[in-house]
C-alpha cells in the first residue's frame, strides 16, 4: 500500500460563533420541544443542518413560512433590522443566534451613522452577513465594495462627508488589506474599525493554511461552497503557492485522481465544518493509503460566547 502524509491544520473547524449558534438550536429544542423553526441555514454546512433537522429543526426562507406559537431562530450570519421587527409585529417568539462578532459590526454601523459618517462595507454582495449588516440602516446609507477595482472607482455620495469602513467578518485577510490600503490612500481621514472586523477564527484559519501550503503538495478544505470562510481558505491556499487545492463537503468528494501524485496532503476545515467531517476524510485516506498524520499548529483558540439568557438553564 502506498504511503501518504496528512498534515492537519490547527486551528480548524468550528469557531465560537458557529458552536454557539448550533447550541442555541439544540437548547431551544430541549427546552421547547420540536419543531423549532430556523430562518435560513443556521450555519453554512449541510451536514450540520441535516443533523439538526433529524432532531426537529425546520429550516425556512422567510418568517411567513413559520407557523404561529413555535420558536424561530435567526441564523449566525445576522439579519436586517426588518426581520426582528416583522417577528415582533407578528408576535412571534424569536431567538437571535447572530454571532457576537457580527453583532459588533452592526453596532459599529449604527454608531458611524449616528456620528454622520458615510459608511463603506467591504464584503460580498448577496452574502447573508452583508445583507444583515446593510439592513441595519435605511437603504442607501451603506455602500458595498467587493474588490480592489471597486475601491479605486468608489465615489462618496457626499464629497464633504467623512467616511468610515466596515468589513464582513469572513473575508480574505490579504485581499481586504489591499482594499483598505486603497481606501486609506484615496481618503486619508477614513475611519477604521476600533478593532479588526475580520474575526479571529477567519484570521487564524487563513494563517494556518499559509503554514500548510509551505509543507504540502496539496490542500483539501472541508466546507460548503456557500461558506464564505471556507471558500476564502481555498483562495488563500492557492495564493500561497499550493497549486493542487480543492473544496470537499464530504469524503465522497475527495478528488483521488487529482491527488494521485501528492505525497503530503494538507487538510483543514472551514469555521462551520464539524470535526466529524475531518475524521471522515482521514478515514477515507486510511482505506486508500498507509497514512501518517501530523498536526501543524499555528495557534490555540480559547474564545467562547455565552448563550442567550433564556437558554442558559435549558
Amino acid at each position: 500500500m502506498e504511503k501518504r502524509t496528512l498534515l492537519l491544520a490547527a486551528p480548524r473547524g468550528f469557531c465560537a460563533g458557529v458552536d454557539r449558534a448550533i447550541q442555541i438550536v439544540e437548547r431551544t429544542l430541549e427546552k421547547y420541544g420540536a419543531p423549532v423553526y430556523v430562518r435560513h441555514e443556521i450555519v453554512h454546512n449541510r451536514f450540520v443542518v441535516e443533523n439538526l433537522e433529524k432532531k426537529g429543526a425546520v429550516f425556512v426562507d422567510e418568517l411567513k413560512d413559520v407557523p404561529k406559537d413555535v420558536p424561530v431562530i435567526f441564523s449566525a450570519h445576522g439579519v436586517a433590522k426588518a426581520v426582528p421587527a416583522e417577528a415582533e409585529d407578528r408576535k412571534m417568539f424569536y431567538i437571535d443566534a447572530t454571532c457576537p462578532l457580527v453583532s459588533k459590526v452592526h453596532r459599529e454601523a449604527e454608531r458611524h451613522d449616528k456620528d454622520g459618517h458615510e459608511i463603506v462595507l467591504i464584503g460580498h454582495k448577496g452574502h447573508p452577513e452583508v445583507i444583515g449588516t446593510m439592513g441595519q440602516l435605511p437603504e442607501g446609507r451603506i455602500s458595498l465594495i467587493e474588490t480592489v477595482e471597486d475601491a479605486e472607482k468608489f465615489v462618496p455620495q457626499n464629497p464633504s462627508s467623512t467616511l468610515a469602513y466596515l468589513t464582513q467578518t469572513t473575508l480574505s485577510v490579504d485581499e481586504t488589506r489591499d482594499i483598505v490600503a486603497i481606501l486609506n490612500k484615496r481618503f486619508p481621514s477614513i475611519s477604521a474599525p476600533k478593532k479588526e472586523d475580520i474575526c479571529y477564527a477567519t484570521t487564524n484559519r487563513q494563517a494556518a493554511v499559509k503554514d500548510l501550503a509551505e509543507q504540502c503538495d496539496a490542500i483539501l478544505v472541508i466546507g460548503a461552497p456557500n461558506s464564505s470562510n471556507s471558500m476564502r481558505l481555498v483562495e488563500v491556499a492557492k495564493n500561497s503557492g499550493c497549486a493542487v487545492t480543492g473544496l470537499v463537503q464530504r469524503a465522497t468528494d475527495i478528488p483521488w485522481e487529482k491527488l494521485s501524485h501528492s505525497q503530503r496532503i494538507g487538510i483543514t476545515a472551514g469555521a462551520s465544518a464539524p470535526e466529524e467531517l475531518v475524521e471522515e476524510v482521514i478515514d477515507a485516506f486510511s482505506k486508500q493509503y498507509e497514512i501518517t498524520i501530523e498536526e501543524v499548529v499555528t495557534g490555540k483558540e480559547r474564545v467562547t460566547f455565552k448563550l442567550p439568557r433564556i437558554l442558559e438553564q435549558a
